[in-house]
């Protein structure tokens, strides 16, 4: 094999790879959602029972929104360690604590029982779980991109993405099944520990999926050739991943930051506090509002191998930003048509803004691998993506539920969901398109990672 390229793998064993990614990605975001659908539902009367209603819906989402805090630190430390050990290694870690959280929380008493414990409790479980997912993003989609042909990566790395509406979709699915079988004493007295103590068994069943696959080619190869260069030069010390990104991609991690912003808000304003607004303001039942978005994300799901199929045909940035622009203009019918009450209407509205989401989200997983060299792609990639979940996904659904609560409308929610897609369409645009970059060829700028290398750009194929 020439330096600098790799064959892509068998059919099969690429599918394994990414049945591994996917099933993990799925098991990481059925936890992750799960938190946020219950904090929407019941957290607020468990573990903050003596607030006015909207308030303790507030302190709920609080405590949901101090996981995506912890994202940076994981994004952080799984990067560095998955640039230097490599990806599946961090990808079992990721899933172990992940997995381990949710059950805990199955189990944790309630406000009832020790007090003020008990949301003290939730939160540090919840930073653990946040603190997993930063890891467990980066490397899922980097192990795909890494192992793929690169004439269909789009499509490929955009599995791992479905992982996000299938985990919504299996934790909506169970809380909908739940809601509808149980009384609301029954579910709000033990009912909803179920969903989070089934986190045990998904967790086994993943394991033994990633434990079979192997590391990415292109992170060895990178590994081997680093290594060798590292022997050359008498044991010279390697640039940490983190320094070195920061040094020669910033501009990167700013762009993957600003095509954040939009994908995210827009996803937990469209998923999470559509249970509270479509609840409070549009007198709908908890269960017709789980049942809309349990049929939007099966479409979600659907759509974004779609989507990432188009983005090899005619780039990341065109299929990015019909997705920015359109979850922008989406917003004010989205809300009017909520507002009607109906179950038709409800699933029109959360139906098509997943579909306009999954057209930013579809493409990122390969647009963001594209970016960064490989001895930093971990860091590179989860930087960007888990630095801007604190502006964005993290505090969403609090501000829009605050927005509710001062305005009593939902036009400052629509407004600031655009103002959102406006920044992202900024950032995709003065962006570089990626898609006929080789990973196997993206390698450091000199000096980055304590090498050196050929005059040339840090990313040219």
């Amino acid at each position: 094999m020439a330096s600098g390229t790799t064959a892509p793998p068998p059919p099969a064993n690429l599918r394994r790879i990414v049945a591994a990614s996917l099933i993990g990605t799925t098991i990481e975001w059925y936890d992750f959602f799960l938190y946020g659908s219950a904090a929407a539902l019941v957290f607020n009367q468990l573990f903050f029972p003596d607030s006015d209603p909207l308030v303790g819906t507030l302190l709920s989402f609080l405590t949901y929104a101090v996981g995506f805090a912890a994202r940076p630190l994981g994004a952080l430390v799984f990067g560095h360690y998955g640039d230097r050990l490599g990806r599946k290694k961090l990808l079992v870690l990721s899933l172990l604590l992940m997995g381990g959280a949710t059950f805990a929380i199955g189990l944790l008493p309630t406000h009832a029982t020790i007090g003020t414990a008990a949301p003290v409790l939730l939160t540090v479980l919840r930073l653990v779980q946040g603190f997993a997912l930063g890891g467990e993003w980066g490397g899922a989609v980097l192990l795909v991109s890494e192992h793929g042909d690169a004439r269909r990566r789009g499509f490929w790395a955009s599995w791992p993405q479905t992982g996000a509406p299938a985990g919504q979709l299996l934790a909506t699915g169970v809380l909908s099944l739940l809601t509808a079988v149980l009384s609301d004493a029954a579910f709000g007295s033990w009912g909803w520990r179920i969903p989070f103590l089934l986190s045990g068994v998904l967790v086994i069943v993943g394991l033994w999926i990633r434990l079979s696959v192997d590391e990415s080619p292109v992170f060895k190869q990178a590994l081997a050739q680093a290594e060798a260069r590292k022997a050359d030069r008498s044991g010279d010390a390697e640039k940490m991943p983190l320094v070195a990104v920061l040094r020669h991609h910033w501009r990167d991690v700013l762009v993957a930051m600003g095509a954040r912003m939009a994908e995210n808000i827009s996803y937990y304003v469209i998923t999470a506090f559509i249970l509270v607004y479509a609840t409070t303001s549009a007198g709908v039942s908890k269960q017709t509002a789980l049942n809309a978005v349990l049929i939007a994300s099966a479409v979600h799901f659907a759509v974004i191998p779609a989507w990432g199929a188009l983005s090899d045909r005619i780039g990341r940035r065109p299929v990015y930003l019909m997705g920015a622009a359109g979850v922008g203009l989406w917003m004010f019918p989205f809300f009017s048509l909520i507002d009607t009450g109906g179950f038709g209407n409800l699933i029109l509205a959360v139906t098509v803004g997943l579909v306009l989401h999954g057209a930013m989200y579809a493409p990122q997983a390969a647009f963001f691998s594209e970016m960064f060299a490989t001895r930093m792609r971990y860091s590179g990639a989860s930087i960007g993506a888990q630095f801007a979940s604190v502006a964005a996904g993290a505090p969403a659904p609090l501000i829009a539920t605050a927005l509710l609560s001062d305005y009593g409308s939902s036009t400052p929610i629509a407004l600031y969901v655009i103002a959102a897609a406006v920044l992202t369409v900024v950032a995709v645009a003065v962006a570089k398109e990626t898609r006929h970059r080789d990973l196997a060829d993206v390698v450091p700028p000199a000096g980055a990672d304590g090498t050196t290398a050929p005059a040339a750009d840090a990313r040219t194929v």
